[in-house]
């Protein structure tokens, strides 16, 4: 079990230190100190819910269809392979993220871009609902894979934006995205060679 709640770690963590548009946001509300908790609250509540309905959606429909689970993992296999290869070459192209300092003025704009960004982007859908449900589906403890995930979106979306101002000059570098590109990229890729290793 404590192996599971592990993968699950890793697998949220490689997942979601990737940088997109609601980290980003989360970052720089961090770095203006500006309504962090509501943001923190809405972006680990969210993530936390859709993590829970993969987990228990994607199982359920692979305890009723057996033969879905080839298809579920192959599909996790190819998507975590472009995932890699992706943030790979991100790193070997370099630029580091230029985060405005101003954020949201007020935390009611605070919360409504929070909760549209995470729940209007489609990605959110394909990696925490589909992706982590899959890959916790073919886990013998697929619940403590799934508090695992949990655990690596509080811990993530936590450390972001409380964290912000004190990591503030080295995030504003180019080697420092490019480093985390490539640890991103190497998780992806050996997560993808785990799951074909167990069709």
């Amino acid at each position: 079990m404590t192996a599971s709640a592990l993968a699950g770690l890793l697998t949220g963590l490689g997942l979601i230190v990737a940088i997109g548009a609601q980290n980003a946001f989360v970052l720089r509300q961090g770095l203006a100190r500006r309504h962090v908790g509501p943001v923190v609250a809405v972006c680990a509540v969210s993530d936390l819910l859709l993590i829970a309905a993969g987990v228990a959606g994607i199982g359920t429909l692979v305890e009723q269809a057996g033969w879905l689970v080839d298809v579920v993992r192959w599909a996790g296999v190819a998507f975590l392979t472009w995932y890699g290869v992706s943030a790979l070459l991100r790193a070997r192209r370099g630029g580091s993220l230029q985060a405005a300092t101003g954020g949201s003025a007020t935390a009611a704009t605070a919360v409504r871009t929070a909760l549209a960004l995470t729940w209007l982007n489609p990605h959110v859908y394909l990696d925490t609902v589909l992706l982590l449900g899959s890959v916790a589906s073919a886990n013998d403890h697929r619940w403590w894979f799934g508090a695992g995930a949990m655990t690596a979106s509080v811990v993530w979306f936590t450390g972001l934006g409380y964290g912000a101002r004190l990591a503030h000059r080295a995030l504003s570098t180019e080697r420092a995205w490019r480093v985390l590109d490539v640890l991103i990229g190497l998780t992806m890729l050996l997560i993808a060679a785990g799951l074909a290793r167990g069709a």
